[in-house]
């Protein structure tokens, strides 16, 4: 997703459904910067991939996945040259597409910028856009907005071309047939299946095969360590909540930055617009004169000439509506247009680069200044925030200080801080999300460190999140242990034993396959199944790819699968024929199936070709660097 969003939490949901690209971007940073320190991980012709917005990416994403395993993630899921590779080709796809975009000159104009941003419900106040609820949102998460529709900007250009690479493959009738063919094409088998359980009462278990067994796997058979475990947990936000924001304090910020409050002007309009792909200027100029006549004449009949004359999709339908707007938000032309109406009144023909618009001034919301009293929430929410940051560094090396000074308790921290002292369930070594706060593979390392078990001293303070410190003690600790034998005997003999029948089903099966298949066909099939690629229902799912591999050309055919943990399964296929015509919809749903998958391809291919272009170079040593 791209950084213009995925960097603002709050806007990230809206986003979703709006902007979506066949695969997933990293760092969408500056593509013709070669900034950071280290050494470079890749090169795109004269562009660099630095260390630093490798590494950057890497977090990137650690942040995504962290976000959609509700706050826990274990390290080692992207700490492997398999994830860092994946991270590396997206961004250098990213950067190959981007330098592609500038290359062919492509451009996403004011318009669309304007209609996406209105599109954005987080934007919106009472069902229209609000430039003051804009430009707040944007300043909550430090952007402005200007570098926010720069980057949104560059975005939909990516965007666009990677959709106009998507589409530019077309699928061809015969193939389309083909594979709605295969797709609905009956096949009518019967099964013969070896059961396992038929085969138990032919095993007979050495006598020391369990204890052998037991013994040559014992790592099997091992409870994990585990630990009960007490920790505290020192977080910015657990330091703002105690702070105290005065009035006084409240009222100075207000003053002092009354400019953030101030609500500018915004203005309503509806317009129809006569657009200039489909005409031409000079007809669409006298189609936009028609339509003004008939406005002049009619004036309450705006909404109804917009929705059957107005170009501009987005409005059309709702009479023209564009909802309100603020300086700055709408082409030059028009915004003066609109700015020089009264409420009520109808503009001339104005034209713009999308073309003529005839526009109705439909609303205004004067400028204001928002009260103290309606901002305060948010004031005193800020002050605790920015005084909550410097207190916790500040807190953060003596809180890592106590720790390590008085190691035998973490009460004393807990006091310091005005903390609570928590418990854990018994857990064991692995990261899992069910920990926690615990769930960090630094901090449970040192939690089952020797001097930790041991001596049950304070782990030391561990970063688990930005702004998060933890720091955890032994309260009980179970070692590793061996379950007995004896009680695991009946079970590792069972087990044993339906491996092996599993085998001799699979034996016999393997050779009743070639002996029907040479003509000895003496098995009592089972009642016949009919099947198609669209409703398998009747064959066991590990069966149905052989089922459809089979060879139709000379029938009967035979073939033959083993179902681990079931036995062995034979197939004699004895009819093929068409299936049933697809109606209308399911046909077209196979269809654009088919064709996203065609646009898959067709991207990928177009990246390979990108990537001997601009010749890519990887650094592999430094790929291999990790960020300390």
């Amino acid at each position: 997703m791209f950084d213009a969003v995925r960097n603002n939490k709050k806007i990230v949901q809206i986003f979703l459904a709006l902007i979506i690209l066949p695969f997933a971007f990293f760092g969408l940073d500056s593509y013709v910067r070669s900034g950071g320190a280290g050494e470079d991980i890749a090169k795109i012709g004269d562009v660099k991939i630095t260390q630093q917005q490798f590494q950057q990416a890497l977090r990137d994403q650690q942040d995504r996945l962290r976000a959609q395993e509700g706050g826990q993630l274990d390290p080692k899921l992207l700490d492997n040259p398999e994830a860092r590779k994946a991270i590396l080709d997206d961004l250098i796809d990213q950067r190959l597409l981007l330098l592609e975009a500038s290359k062919n000159k492509m451009f996403v104009g004011d318009n669309t910028i304007r209609q996406t941003i209105g599109a954005i419900d987080a934007f919106k106040v009472d069902g229209q856009f609000s430039t003051e609820r804009y430009e707040s949102a944007l300043r909550a998460q430090g952007m402005s907005p200007t570098g926010f529709e720069a980057q949104l900007r560059q975005d939909l250009t990516l965007q666009q071309l990677a959709g106009a690479i998507g589409q530019s493959g077309v699928l061809s009738r015969t193939v389309t047939d083909r594979v709605l063919a295969m797709q609905t094409e009956k096949r009518e088998v019967m099964e013969y299946r070896l059961t396992l359980d038929s085969y138990l009462d032919k095993v007979k278990l050495a006598d020391e095969a369990a204890k052998k067994f037991y013994d040559e796997n014992a790592k099997q058979f091992e409870l994990p360590e585990q630990a009960r475990a007490e920790y505290v947990v020192l977080s910015m936000e657990a330091i703002g909540a105690q702070l105290a924001v005065t009035e006084a304090e409240v009222k100075a910020w207000y003053d002092g930055h009354k400019d953030r409050y101030q609500q500018p002007e915004e203005r309503r309009a509806s317009h129809i617009l006569i657009g200039l792909e489909k005409l031409g200027k000079d007809k669409a100029k006298a189609k936009a004169e028609e339509v003004f006549k008939a406005v002049q004449k009619n004036p309450a009949s705006f909404a109804e000439l917009a929705k059957k004359n107005s170009d501009d999709p987005g409005s059309a339908e709702n009479g023209g509506d564009l909802g309100y707007f603020g300086r700055g938000m709408m082409v030059k032309p028009f915004e003066e247009a609109a700015l020089a109406l009264k409420e009520g009144e109808i503009s001339g023909i104005v034209e713009s680069d999308f073309g003529f618009h005839i526009i109705k001034l439909t609303g205004i919301h004067a400028a204001k200044e928002k009260p103290l009293v309606e901002v305060k929430g948010e004031i005193e929410a800020e002050l605790k925030k920015a005084a909550g940051s410097r207190k916790f560094a500040e807190a953060a090396e003596a809180f890592s200080n106590t720790v390590y000074e008085q190691a035998d308790s973490l009460q004393p921290v807990a006091d310091k801080f005005k903390l609570t002292v928590k418990q854990s369930e018994w857990l064991g070594r692995q990261v899992l999300p069910a920990n926690g706060p615990l769930a960090n593979e630094k901090l449970m390392a040192a939690l089952f460190s020797d001097d930790s078990i041991k001596n049950k001293r304070n782990t030391e303070a561990v970063e688990i999140a930005s702004n998060t410190l933890v720091a955890a003690r032994i309260l009980e600790y179970k070692p590793a242990s061996l379950q007995p034998f004896d009680g695991l005997k009946a079970n590792i003999e069972t087990m044993l034993k339906r491996q092996e029948a599993q085998a001799l089903a699979k034996k016999d099966g393997e050779s009743r396959l070639e002996a029907v298949k040479k003509g000895e066909d003496k098995l009592l099939w089972g009642a016949a199944k009919s099947a198609s690629r669209m409703d398998s229902r009747l064959i066991s799912p590990q069966a149905v790819a052989t089922v459809f591999k089979m060879d139709s050309a000379k029938l009967p055919s035979y073939a033959g699968i083993e179902l681990p943990g079931v036995g062995y399964a034979l197939f004699k296929l004895s009819k093929v024929e068409a299936g049933d015509k697809l109606d209308d919809a399911r046909q077209q749903a196979m269809l654009t199936q088919l064709g996203n998958l065609m646009a898959q391809e067709e991207m990928r291919l177009y990246l390979d070709s990108l990537r001997s272009r601009y010749k890519v170079e990887i650094n592999a040593a430094a790929l291999e660097t990790k960020d300390r």
